[in-house]
């Protein structure tokens, strides 16, 4: 049974997601959080397998913050957002789906970050259109180090204030 954290500001969203996850028995929802400090207390006490965010959350904290955080508690994240990301972010999360989502596209997600959590390379045929997963990038063996572009948090820093200026008008 995978065990999940939701994190979502809207209670409404949240305890519908909720019960459209434990629709499926092979998941279940250990605590909902709705900013940041509740998403940690939450990993503390709980210790679930993978956490639903939404970037936009209560108190004026983000989904990305909330996905750094899990990151120090190993436990991967998955964006839940009406807007997403202009670029991936392998580093934060598994992938983003899209709202507004069916039961269905909830599953199959599920279903695609279950696949990529467990090291399984054959990802489930129909993909919800609203669903992108981002790719880890990986270093072929035996390669020359290319100078150009190393990842860093400075570097995600960066990526998201030019994310964040995009979207504020």
């Amino acid at each position: 049974m995978l065990k999940i954290l939701i994190v979502e500001d809207d209670v409404q969203l949240a305890t519908t997601l909720k019960y459209l996850v434990e629709d499926n028995p092979r998941y279940r929802v250990v605590a909902t959080a709705d900013d940041l400090d509740g998403a940690v207390a939450a990993a503390a006490e709980h210790l679930p397998d993978l956490a639903l965010v939404d970037l936009r959350l209560a108190h004026g904290s983000t989904g990305f913050s909330v996905a750094v955080r899990m990151g120090d508690f190993d436990i991967p994240c998955f964006f839940i957002t009406g807007k997403a990301p202009d670029f991936p972010m392998p580093d934060l999360a598994l992938g983003c789906l899209m709202k507004p989502f069916t039961a269905e596209d909830i599953h199959r997600s599920l279903a695609a970050a279950e696949d990529l959590m467990r090291g399984r390379e054959a990802l489930r045929p129909k993909m919800p259109v609203n669903l992108t997963l981002y790719d880890k990038v990986e270093e072929e063996e035996g390669a020359e180090t290319q100078p150009g572009y190393i990842p860093s948090r400075r570097s995600l820093k960066t990526r998201l204030e030019h994310w964040i200026a995009g979207t504020q008008h």
